[in-house]
């Protein structure tokens, strides 16, 4: 599956983004879909994923209450919508994508078998 990340930006502390992931080549209902990010100098983290229908998901701490995961199967897209924005959300996104990764194991950006081309997201203070 091919996947094309977009939203990025640049925003002000407090403010909102929001992430688009689109896929093709693939039955896009069979994946589980995810978002990382990645700091400069720091290993891509896990920030959420969404289960195949879209019935589970599953976030960071860090980003708990304020980013929200959700799929369109119709429109094979995965958004990531993030408010109340902070400096340390600055990092490039990914959107990642598997068909077979157990709940528990979701969130190891080693086990993905497909990958965005990531979106820079920055947050000014």
């Amino acid at each position: 599956v091919q996947l094309q990340a977009s939203g990025g930006g640049l925003v002000q502390a407090g403010g909102s983004l929001r992430l688009s992931c689109a896929a093709s080549g693939r039955t896009f209902s069979n994946y589980v879909m995810s978002w990382f990010r990645q700091a400069p100098g720091k290993e891509r983290e896990f920030v959420a994923a969404i289960r195949r229908s879209g019935g589970s998901t599953t976030y960071a701490d860090s980003v708990k209450g304020r980013f929200t995961i959700s799929r369109d199967n119709a429109k094979n897209t995965v958004y990531l919508q993030m408010n109340s924005l902070k400096p340390e959300d600055t990092a490039v996104y990914y959107c990642a994508a598997d068909r077979s990764l157990i709940t528990t194991a979701q969130s190891d950006y080693r086990l993905y078998d497909y990958w965005g081309q990531g979106t820079q997201v920055t947050v000014s203070s």
